[in-house]
């Protein structure tokens, strides 16, 4: 199983817009059948920079299904945020391995 983790630094000026659009972008995301899941959550990190920090963590059965999402959707799916929040947001991707779940 892999995680395709999405850090967003978003300036306060924005904050309110980006809340919306973000809950309804990772439904868009998830329609592309190529994850099970996702979760977004707060960084509590106080950045130089200010803003807030948001991660939205996306779970893919597999590494193929990770590529197939790089290949056919991901420039469509970014392209969107990137004109409507531009200069107001800095954000990077990681993939995370799971190796082994453990539960309580």
């Amino acid at each position: 199983m892999y995680i395709y983790n999405v850090t967003i630094n978003i300036d306060e000026s924005i904050h309110e817009e980006f809340s919306t659009w973000i809950k309804a972008h990772i439904p868009q995301v998830l329609a592309t059948g190529k994850f099970t899941e996702a979760r977004l959550v707060q960084v509590l990190v106080e950045e130089e920079m200010g803003g807030t920090t948001y991660a939205v963590q996306y779970t893919a059965k597999s590494k193929e299904h990770l590529e197939a999402y790089y290949t056919e959707d991901a420039a469509k799916l970014r392209e969107e945020g990137m004109k409507k929040f531009a200069d107001k947001m800095l954000g990077f991707r990681t993939e995370l391995r799971v190796i082994e779940d453990f539960k309580a």
